[in-house]
């Protein structure tokens, strides 16, 4: 995401606005001192005069200048043009944590929509290819009192037992794909394993039969 993208632009006569805001809190300007013209600052800034005049009003409205009719624009404070400045710094700060936020949840969705695509390649693949495949997949429910609940796959040896490999466990709604030697093994779990045709059976066994408490 570029730099860019990442703040909220703001309307040129609010820009104008908080400049010359800026310059009276530097010393550019002086309270009681008066603005150039309309048409002048309309010139410096290279924008029309309705755009200064958006600006102006709404310095007038902070009660940072007043216009005074036959006498121009004066400046009227200091301290509120400070006000002003940290007004619009906690509204660019909502505005970019509100878009932040906006952009995690779509990343969010982009990511749970790439998993639910790979869940279903997966299982379209098991389903195609479970009579061909020298490496089926295997599935097996983790049941009540089994031994094997609480143990990792490491400590179980479910490999050096099976000669398969566990490359998911299905937790609920959740698929914990290629969960690694130290994901533990819990009731409920569905196992997905892989190995050769002889290795269903002594999967089965293991669990089963040789795993009972």
């Amino acid at each position: 995401m570029s730099s860019e993208s990442k703040y909220v632009i703001k309307p040129i006569y609010q820009k104008i606005a908080i400049d010359i805001a800026n310059r009276i809190i530097i010393g550019d300007f002086s309270v009681g001192d008066k603005l150039r013209g309309r048409s002048s600052l309309s010139s410096h800034y290279n924008v029309s005069p309705e755009t200064i005049r958006r600006a102006i009003i709404l310095l007038n409205d902070m009660d940072i200048v007043e216009v005074i009719k036959g006498s121009g624009i004066i400046i009227k404070s200091v301290d509120n043009c400070l006000k002003f400045v940290e007004k619009f710094k906690d509204i660019d700060f909502l505005n970019l944590s509100k878009k932040e936020i906006l952009n995690l949840f779509e990343e969010k969705n982009k990511l749970e929509k790439k998993i639910r695509e790979k869940i279903d390649e997966f299982t379209d693949y098991s389903n195609r290819f479970i009579n061909s495949n020298p490496f089926m997949p295997f599935e097996f429910k983790i049941y009540e009192g089994l031994c094997i609940i609480g143990k990792s796959i490491s400590e179980s040896k479910f490999w050096q037992n099976t000669g398969a490999t566990v490359i998911g466990i299905r937790r609920g709604k959740n698929l914990i794909l290629s969960p690694g030697p130290y994901a533990v093994f819990q009731e409920g779990d569905v196992i997905l394993a892989i190995g050769e045709e002889t290795s269903y059976c002594k999967v089965k066994k293991f669990l089963y039969e040789d795993s009972r408490e």
